[in-house]
């Protein structure tokens, strides 16, 4: 098997208020709106928002109602810590954090090198409406 993920869903607390900051965002990252979905899992009890690109969809899940006013938080057990999404440059990366300011997403950090993580790793570390963090990130990697 060659690894590739075909899908995420990532819950929100608030299905509206995440809606309006993804249909701002996924564009930037190259997704069509044309191309998101909305529905409804009666089985799970839940609502979702998807957002499909030929190379991966995002959806977002409305939270099941005795977790609706539970704090996000990247370090509970379980929750996504951030996803990083790869850029082709680092021009391409300050370009992206341009538009992220545009639209009033929480720049946590950068743009900028992180050699912490990497000689080369150049990201910009962003935020969503609800706290659910994401970064953009180039790195040339020439062992891969």
């Amino acid at each position: 098997m060659t690894p590739r993920i075909d899908h995420l869903q990532i819950t929100v607390k608030d299905l509206d208020i995440a809606e309006k900051f993804y249909d701002k965002l996924m564009p930037i990252l190259g997704f069509d709106l044309s191309k998101k979905s909305k529905g409804r899992v009666p089985a799970n009890e839940f609502d979702v928002i998807e957002y499909a690109h030929k190379n991966l969809t995002i959806g977002f899940n409305s939270p099941r109602e005795q977790f609706k006013n539970d704090v996000i938080h990247r370090r509970k057990p379980g929750a996504v810590h951030h996803l990083a999404f790869a850029a082709n440059s680092k021009d391409e990366v300050d370009e992206i954090a341009e538009r992220l300011k545009e639209i009033n997403a929480n720049i946590v950090d950068g743009p900028r090198l992180f050699p912490q993580h990497g000689e080369n790793y150049y990201a910009v570390f962003f935020k969503d409406d609800e706290g659910i963090k994401y970064e953009i990130v180039y790195e040339n990697r020439d062992y891969l």
